[in-house]
């Protein structure tokens, strides 16, 4: 897998992907990416990215003219994702559609910044927008390692124990996760739970599933209503 990464700010990566099990993958590039700083594409002596908003109104917007030469100057470009608080909100179902995609695996990552990017730019290049919550960041760098690591950690040979490293975490259950406990049996006084040292799987997947449903209910329940 391949991500090319549009930014202003080529220092913020790998960042976070550095590490972990993303970063193994990485130096054993299961993936791969390259770094478009968006500003080697600016058209004055200023290093100009973004102007005024037709209309007017607070907040910059970045130039077609700029976003459009830093896309055409990448060979493959894929698809094109754009972090935006308008896009569909990602979730783990989406991220598995990505990582399963029949053609290349390669995807271009667009970092906006200030109020946005040019409308014309997205309908142009057929661009995806995707958000990764109901909150507001200062830049899509953030989004972007977020989509990343959500992604590569799928990708096989990434994670310890293949398929079932990742088949009962949350989301991919229908739900949230149950609790977990490892040694002691008794930490300050709190003890793990009868039904998960008793060596009874059966028992143990209807309390794991119990668990799951009433954390799914209490905190998530819109994933029962999608379900």
């Amino acid at each position: 897998m391949h991500f090319n990464i549009l930014t202003i700010f080529p220092e913020m990566f790998p960042g976070t992907l550095s590490g972990g099990v993303v970063g193994r993958a990485l130096d054993k590039k299961i993936w791969t990416y390259d770094v478009i700083n968006i500003r080697d594409f600016a058209t004055n002596n200023y290093g100009s990215v973004d102007d005024e908003q037709f209309g007017g109104g607070v907040g910059m917007v970045m130039m077609p003219e700029v976003l459009g030469a830093a896309i055409d100057s990448i060979k493959n470009p894929g698809k094109i994702i754009y972090f935006s608080p308008r896009g569909r909100t990602l979730n783990q179902k989406m991220v598995r559609e990505f990582v399963n995609e029949p053609d290349d695996q390669v995807y271009t990552l667009l970092c906006g910044r200030y109020e946005g990017i040019d409308q014309r730019v997205i309908e142009e290049y057929n661009i995806t927008e995707l958000s990764i919550g109901d909150y507001i960041l200062s830049g899509g760098e953030i989004a972007a390692q977020v989509f990343i690591d959500s992604a590569v950690r799928l990708l096989d040979n990434v994670l310890g124990g293949g398929d079932e490293a990742t088949q009962n975490e949350s989301f991919e259950i229908g739900g949230l996760e149950w609790p977990l406990y490892t040694r002691p049996s008794v930490w300050r006084g709190h003890k793990v739970p009868e039904v998960l040292l008793s060596g009874h799987h059966g028992n143990i997947e209807r309390w794991r599933k119990q668990q799951s449903d009433e954390i799914t209910k209490e905190r998530r329940p819109d994933l029962i209503k999608e379900n």
